[in-house]
């Protein structure tokens, strides 16, 4: 029976609802970031009481299949128990110290043996990785414009926070209130995928192009991965320009690949990003990030150089040791896994939905993947746009009522773990004829 103080014994009150509306006042629309509310799918949001595994387990004493593991850093599952250990140790000898430890050297270490980076500084979000790495970019190279792409996400950093024009190399407006027109002014927004449109873009602003940002393979618009050789012309058009090409690699690090992305492109096409930023999966579930690249490129940050970046947290000893545990437990096998639970869902998704006459499109990079209710390819964020909300709310919370926990937004990516056992992957395709009737009726 759920323990927690708010529970109902009557039943009268959910207890993740009395959570919600105690939640609503005291906390913006009841939750910490905004996808949680389930604004984009209706209903309310689980409060969950503790994980294991693959499973989730509500206030209410409801368990789920997790397919969001935490959006992504739960490679391993949650509470694994190897990882337990280690962070429980280090929460042992103290939890903050504001000095140098041993394991951020060990856990940067580590990521520069599987990243293309020389050298990492820690933080402690991707927001700060990105526009730190930004700000590194701008003093660096002396310039002070940005390129991102429309549909990519780098945290809430005001730069960033930008809408596309309807041209093909337009300066960037400011996506939400609150990011005066000043922040954005010197962002350009282009369509993802589009050669054209960087090419025009660096013949009229080239000499004032400090770097170029691009999630390595968009994972925030849903999946929408570089077709092939893009990646490769960003980087030798910054190169040959004189600007920066940064791969956000905070969603796709160590998660697509044990390489992450550049893993999948990079390694075999030759060619390596000049900043690298990561998150998620190397904290282990905790709140830390980082942003890495060439040496000669890092050690323009103080106290070697003169742009300025510090954190009080950054390089935390409890999550440092979380990530370092994850990482050196992230084996080749554990990838294999993922993959391979990966491609049953989505075969059974596809199978689903298919047979229930549901137009959908399947994107994937490495073990990451999402479902799009619309009927062309997806290769920008205009296409992504088509995707079906109203029948994807209807699928989401058919396979809740199912005891299985999707994303609640249809343009976000499906991920799964090591953890993800012939129970969970049993109990999530069997979920799906239901739910892909459930979309379908909607659209009728």
């Amino acid at each position: 029976m759920p323990t927690d103080a708010t529970y109902d014994p009557a039943g009268s009150v959910p207890a993740s609802e009395a959570l919600f509306a105690r939640a609503k006042a005291v906390t913006p629309g009841g939750v910490n970031s905004p996808v949680r509310a389930f604004n984009a799918v209706g209903g309310t949001p689980r409060f969950i009481r503790s994980a294991k595994g693959a499973w989730l387990t509500d206030v209410d004493g409801n368990d789920y299949v997790d397919l969001i593991c935490s959006w992504g850093p739960m490679l391993l599952g949650h509470a694994h128990p190897e990882v337990l250990e280690a962070v429980g140790a280090a929460v042992a000898r103290g939890t903050s110290y504001g000095t140098p430890t041993e394991p951020e050297v060990e856990l940067a270490e580590a990521i520069v043996e599987r990243a293309p980076v020389e050298e990492v500084r820690f933080v402690s979000s991707g927001t700060e990785a990105t526009m730190s790495a930004i700000r590194l970019a701008r003093g660096f190279t002396g310039r002070d414009v940005v390129i991102k792409f429309a549909g990519c996400y780098h945290g809430h950093v005001d730069a960033l926070l930008a809408s596309a024009g309807s041209g093909l190399a337009t300066f960037a407006v400011p996506g939400t209130p609150g990011v005066p027109a000043s922040s954005t002014e010197l962002t350009l927004v282009l369509p993802y995928n589009d050669r054209d449109a960087v090419t025009k873009a660096f013949l009229e602003y080239g000499d004032r192009i400090a770097c170029l940002i691009t999630e390595a393979a968009p994972g925030n618009m849903g999946i929408v991965p570089p077709e092939p050789g893009f990646n490769a012309f960003l980087a030798e058009t910054c190169r040959t320009n004189g600007a920066l090409f940064i791969s956000d690699e905070v969603m796709t690090g160590f998660r697509a690949s044990r390489q992450g992305q550049w893993g999948l492109d990079g390694k075999q096409e030759g060619w390596t990003p000049d900043l690298v930023t990561f998150g998620k999966v190397m904290g282990g579930g905790f709140p830390a990030a980082a942003f890495g690249g060439r040496a000669e490129i890092m050690r323009r940050l103080s106290p070697e150089g003169p742009v300025y970046q510090a954190g009080t947290l950054s390089g935390n000893p409890v999550a440092t040791t979380a990530g370092l545990a994850t990482l050196r437990l992230a084996t080749d096998e554990v990838y294999a896994h993922v993959s391979a639970a990966a491609e049953t869902v989505k075969g059974a998704v596809a199978e689903a939905l298919t047979k229930a006459g549901v137009a959908h499109r399947i994107q994937a990079t490495g073990t990451m993947f999402s479902v799009f209710l619309t009927d062309r390819d997806v290769r920008n964020f205009d296409d992504a746009s088509t995707t079906d909300v109203t029948a994807y709310a209807a699928f989401f919370h058919s396979m809740l009522d199912q005891g299985v926990y999707l994303p609640p937004s249809a343009y976000e990516t499906w991920f799964l773990s090591s953890a993800h056992d012939e129970r969970a992957v049993g109990q999530i395709v069997d979920a799906l004829p239901a739910a892909a009737e459930a979309a379908a009726r909607v659209q009728q």
